[in-house]
């Protein structure tokens, strides 16, 4: 019975601050303090969300990290009489084992026959025709917490479709950030923004996908709301986690993506995916992606790997070539001690210089490239880095130069906060 009246009134919390603007732009449904201590994803709080969901055409931006225990959330709300209209799939595709950066097509699912919308092929948001069958918009990913991660930017896209068509609402399915606990790295200059950047924030932004998504109603960063702020009011509702913090240190029970198998690649991952911008390769083609990288010119005295075709990279890098390198693997207790709470460059520093020529360090598909045509630039979010790394900048210069577009970001930060920071 008390169960009962919570929902009851929790759905009348909602449903009122839908209806009055003089409420809040957000809605957080917070936990009460009498819950279990292991972290509890939002898809698992059924009985918080499940009572908004009634009655409602729903669409879904989901993937194979969508899950709730052992099911996917997909299959869990059909299950519950949820009324799915469709699904909405990001990078990776709704199953989540193509390759980085593949189109993927739009198709049916066929566990349940509700059509997959890609929003990574054709399009980055769904249109005003994908979504005139919906009511309420729901965001289930698995995010982690790096900014050139795209998953953020798909958030973004989606957002915006929704309170430009119709001002739809959008509820976020909270999930903990597995790089949560620390914030990093240069502050994306907007002149440089792509897919891999959007918005001026910290490459190691230490927030979870929910508290993101208030930051991007909250700073108007979103285009259907920087002229339209007033006549809008978005309607975002965040389905917390229980039992999380900013200090946690949280394995995830799926892998985000092909090519971060486990959390030991997703801690190196903010500090080696630079190298994709590189001539380097970053490990896609062998089993420890992002925590070996090399490449064959480099002295054969070093640490060899041979990136092989396998799922999520079919054509890695210098597939089937000798590379040396770094191998930075070990347990998790050793990579979390070795990554630590802060970008380690050391590495990018050693590898240019012992790279041979130079000039074909950093790769463009541009004759005669401007500072956007390097993937690397749009990895750190400026021209800056590059040129710090040609003029043989230390480590301890380049990451002063990173300390005032990061306190700016920090005050921002802690603005939109649902969880104890660290």
């Amino acid at each position: 019975m008390l169960t009962l009246l919570r929902i009851t009134l929790l759905a009348a919390i909602v449903t009122c601050s839908f209806a009055c603007p003089a409420q809040p732009h957000d809605t957080v449904l917070n936990e009460p303090a009498e819950w279990p201590r292991p972290i509890i994803a939002g898809a698992e709080r059924i009985d918080k969300y499940l009572p908004l969901l009634k009655d409602k055409r729903v669409g879904i931006f989901a993937n194979h990290t969508s899950m709730v225990g052992r099911s996917h959330v997909v299959d869990t709300l059909v299950k519950l009489g949820v009324n799915i209209k469709v699904i909405f799939a990001p990078e990776h595709g709704f199953r989540g084992t193509a390759d980085a950066g593949e189109k993927i097509p739009n198709a049916t699912d066929p566990a349940t026959g509700i059509p997959v919308i890609s929003l990574y092929g054709s399009k980055r948001k769904p249109s005003a025709e994908d979504l005139k069958d919906v009511d309420i918009m729901l965001f289930d990913i698995q995010d982690v917490g790096v900014r050139f991660y795209t998953y953020i930017s798909s958030l973004e896209e989606y957002m915006d479709a929704a309170f430009s068509n119709g001002n739809k609402p959008v509820m976020v399915l909270d999930r903990p950030n597995p790089n949560g606990f620390y914030v990093d790295g240069p502050v994306l200059d907007t002149a440089f923004r792509s897919f891999v950047g959007m918005q001026p924030v910290a490459v190691v932004y230490g927030m979870t996908i929910g508290e993101y998504a208030k930051m991007l109603v909250g700073e108007r960063w979103l285009p259907s709301l920087k002229h339209q702020y007033k006549t809008v009011v978005p309607k975002l509702i965040v389905i917390p986690c229980a039992n999380y913090t900013h200090k946690s240190r949280y394995e995830l029970p799926v892998r985000p993506s092909p090519n971060l198998p486990e959390i030991q690649s997703i801690y190196w991952y903010p500090s080696t995916c630079y190298f994709e911008g590189t001539a380097l390769s970053e490990g896609r083609g062998t089993d420890k992606p992002f925590q070996v990288f090399g490449h064959p010119s480099l002295p054969n005295n070093l640490y060899s790997f041979t990136p092989t075709s396998r799922e999520g990279a079919k054509s890695p890098k210098l597939l089937g070539q000798v590379c040396y390198g770094w191998n930075l693997s070990g347990t998790k207790e050793e990579v979390l001690d070795k990554s630590g709470k802060r970008i380690q460059l050391s590495y990018l520093l050693n590898a240019y210089k012992l790279f041979p020529d130079k000039s074909k360090f950093f790769i463009t598909s541009k004759a005669n490239p401007g500072p956007a045509d390097y993937f690397f630039n749009k990895l750190a979010g400026n021209a800056t880095l590059m040129q710090q790394i040609i003029e043989g900048k230390t480590e301890l210069d380049i990451r002063k130069s990173w300390e005032p577009g990061l306190n700016a970001f920090k005050i921002i930060r802690k603005r939109y906060l649902l969880y104890e920071d660290f």
